[in-house]
């Protein structure tokens, strides 16, 4: 493995669906902070669109502004080449009809240093995931609606 992979942090992905092609492009500020910031590295960013029919292309950045009302030309060459037309198929399986979508990949930069002293100690991430807002708010209500259960405010 070469020096510059031995030194990342872990890499995520998400796909984000606008419905009915509707991108207000409110969270690219918030996206370019966390990047200015270093808590993430962009290695990709792509968009999708899933016609009616389901068939599914990805976009030019100028094709996901179709109506000239965002500004994407700081993500123009974001691509590190990891994603490939397999990806934009499962990502167009993952959103509805008549809708589009981002497909982001990023290091989580912010973890690098812990992630480069686990590899050097020999330990290995065997499992991740992550729980769904709507879920966690579930399991709290259950708490707390459970006898002697009450909500924490940690």
């Amino acid at each position: 493995m070469s020096d510059d992979f031995e030194d990342m942090g872990p890499v995520d992905y998400l796909v984000v669906e606008f419905p009915g092609n509707r991108m207000t492009g409110e969270g690219f500020p918030l996206l370019i902070d966390l990047v200015d910031r270093g808590i993430i590295r962009i290695l990709d960013l792509i968009f999708v669109r899933k016609d009616i029919d389901g068939s599914v292309t990805a976009l030019e950045l100028a094709e996901a502004d179709s109506d000239g009302t965002l500004d994407l030309t700081v993500f123009e060459g974001v691509s590190s080449g990891l994603l490939g037309e397999d990806d934009i198929e499962e990502a167009g399986a993952a959103v509805e009809p008549g809708s589009s979508a981002a497909v982001l990949v990023y290091e989580n930069t912010w973890a690098a240093p812990l992630a480069r002293a686990m590899r050097r100690s020999g330990a290995q991430l065997v499992a991740g995931g992550r729980i769904p807002v709507q879920a966690l708010l579930a399991s709290l209500d259950a708490v707390e609606g459970a006898p002697g259960g009450t909500r924490s405010a940690a």
